[in-house]
């Protein structure tokens, strides 16, 4: 009899063990995000003109330039000329900025949503500027910092991460940019040419969300 309770009890045991490691495998994976060659979900987002924005709508694009960044933060800040830049360069040749803010607005007030509608607007923004309410989205793509970019390609209908982190190696100083990574994938992927370098190291403000 007691034999048969231990084995019982060690049966409960080690399946409560697989669980754990299974649901720790599982938030894992969420905690890391997409990898180059994974492929992205869509959302669907409330943009500053209150419509909201899925990459669905974009019928016509070959792919996503797809920025988290946000009001507050001055690395975001330095680059939001260069985002626009990036918009109008390459918008037109099927690779669209989709920006989006992963703050907590309760975290950092700065980022609220009636505050980005008024940087938008003070900075003339040419793309969507999408509010991740409930920060549900960045932690699939696995952004960290303002500003991280993914660059999306589609392929057989699916949108492809090509490229994931910074815009280029100068924050501080447009005019000092020895690499523009975000236009050299691009460039790659209009040229149907493998990307020289896939991945960079995001520099930035970290992402704010209420501590649990």
């Amino acid at each position: 009899m007691k034999k048969t309770v231990l084995i019982v009890y060690s049966i409960i045991f080690l399946t409560g063990l697989a669980q754990v490691k299974a649901q720790n495998m599982e938030n894992n994976s969420e905690l890391k995000g997409y990898k180059v060659g994974d492929v992205a979900a869509d959302f669907k987002l409330k943009n500053v003109d209150q419509k909201t924005v899925s990459l669905s709508d974009y019928a016509a694009a070959k792919g996503f330039i797809v920025v988290f960044t946000c009001n507050h933060c001055p690395y975001a800040k330095a680059y939001e000329s260069r985002i626009i830049a990036l918009d109008k360069k390459y918008a037109s040749k099927g690779y669209p900025v989709i920006a989006i803010n992963p703050n907590d607005p309760i975290v950092v007030p700065a980022d609220n949503f009636e505050a980005m509608q008024v940087r938008a607007k003070e900075k003339g923004f040419t793309f969507p500027y999408l509010f991740d309410d409930g920060q549900k989205v960045y932690p699939q793509y696995g952004a960290t910092k303002t500003p991280h970019v993914f660059l999306l390609n589609k392929e057989n209908g699916k949108n492809i991460v090509r490229y994931i982190g910074a815009i280029d190696d100068n924050y501080a100083d447009a005019n000092d940019v020895s690499n523009k990574y975000v236009e050299a994938a691009v460039d790659a992927l209009l040229a149907n040419q493998p990307i020289a370098q896939a991945s960079t190291v995001a520099i930035g403000c970290s992402i704010k969300a209420q501590k649990n």
